[in-house]
Order: structure tokens, then C-alpha cells, then sequence
């Protein structure tokens, strides 16, 4: 059985979603428009609902948490903004490089609207959507960096290996000195 659901667009930066808000006032989204917004099909966030991670992130009920939601004229499988979360976070262990950038960017505005709160600084929807956008792209830059820089000690070890067993082929034995003439 489903439940009748509103339907609205949200912006998270300059990713688009489908929100829904159901009869009792939670909110709701899609695993199309969850997983869209880390790179992934649909069927990647069915499978990490399924998935043991899941289960130890959020219990067993979670694959329970997809239900079916009536809106308008058509019906949509959906799961809680608490789901959607976990299933962005999960993918961030995962190396999903789009996710991490989402996460990080929504964990500081996070932190931002904390304090503006606190300090009594305003901001415009529109001026916390530009931020959001910003800060998704510069995380973006920068775990790309990160990661770049983090392969390099690996391709190091690799050119080393071969040098190693160039020196083996070649009858020496790497890091040591060569034996003395005469």
C-alpha cells in the first residue's frame, strides 16, 4: 500500500532532487534521486539498503526504509533523509569522490547555520545555495588533489620494484654496493 505524498524540486548546491513530503510531515527521497546525486543508477542504493553495511548502520530495518509513495499520478520507491545520509556516507567509504564532496560540503554549511544562528548572521536561500555549490566544487578539487598525491608514493614503490628486479636480471643483488675490483 502506498502513501500520497507532495512532490517539490530541492536544490542541494547545483545538484537537483526530487523532494517528497509525506502526510505526516517527514520529508522523503527517491533512491533514483539519492543515488543520482553521488554519480550512481538507482539500483546501487537498493543494493547498499540490502547490503550488510546497511544493516549494521542503521539496524535491521533498513530495507524496511524503502517504501512505495504515491505522487500524483504515478508511484516512486523513496526512503527517509536519515537513509539518504547514511547511503551518501557509506559511499564516501567507498572512494566515491562525488559523495565526499557532497558530505563535506553539507557537513560545514551545517556548522555554518549553527552559527549564524548564533551570531545573528542572515542569509538568503539563494546566498547559502551559491556557498553550498562553492564548497561542493573546491572539495571536489581538492580530494582530486588529495588523491593524486596520495598515489604517488604508490607509483614510487612500483618504479622502485622494477628498477629492483632490473637490478636482479642484471646479476646484482638492489642496494648493495658492487664487489670490489682487484
Amino acid at each position: 500500500m502506498s502513501e500520497k505524498a507532495a512532490r517539490k524540486p530541492v536544490n542541494i548546491g547545483d545538484i537537483g532532487v526530487e523532494g517528497y513530503q509525506m502526510p505526516d510531515g517527514s520529508y522523503r527521497m527517491s533512491l533514483s534521486s539519492a543515488a543520482d546525486a553521488v554519480g550512481l543508477q538507482a539500483r546501487n542504493a537498493f543494493d547498499f539498503l540490502r547490503s550488510k553495511a546497511a544493516k549494521r548502520l542503521m539496524g535491521e530495518a533498513s530495507a524496511l526504509s524503502v517504501s512505495e509513495v504515491e505522487v500524483e499520478q504515478t508511484r516512486i520507491r523513496a526512503i527517509p533523509l536519515s537513509v539518504v545520509a547514511r547511503y551518501w556516507l557509506w559511499q564516501t567509504s567507498r572512494g566515491n569522490k562525488r559523495a565526499l564532496a557532497l558530505v563535506d560540503a553539507l557537513l560545514e554549511e551545517s556548522l555554518e547555520r549553527r552559527f549564524d544562528d548564533a551570531f545573528g548572521v542572515a542569509r538568503t536561500e539563494y546566498e547559502r545555495q551559491d556557498l553550498l555549490t562553492e564548497r561542493m566544487n573546491v572539495s571536489r578539487e581538492e580530494f582530486e588533489a588529495l588523491a593524486e598525491s596520495m598515489a604517488e608514493p604508490d607509483i614510487l614503490r612500483e618504479h622502485i620494484s622494477r628498477l629492483e628486479a632490473q637490478v636482479r636480471q642484471l646479476g646484482g643483488e638492489p642496494f648493495q654496493l658492487p664487489p670490489e675490483e682487484g
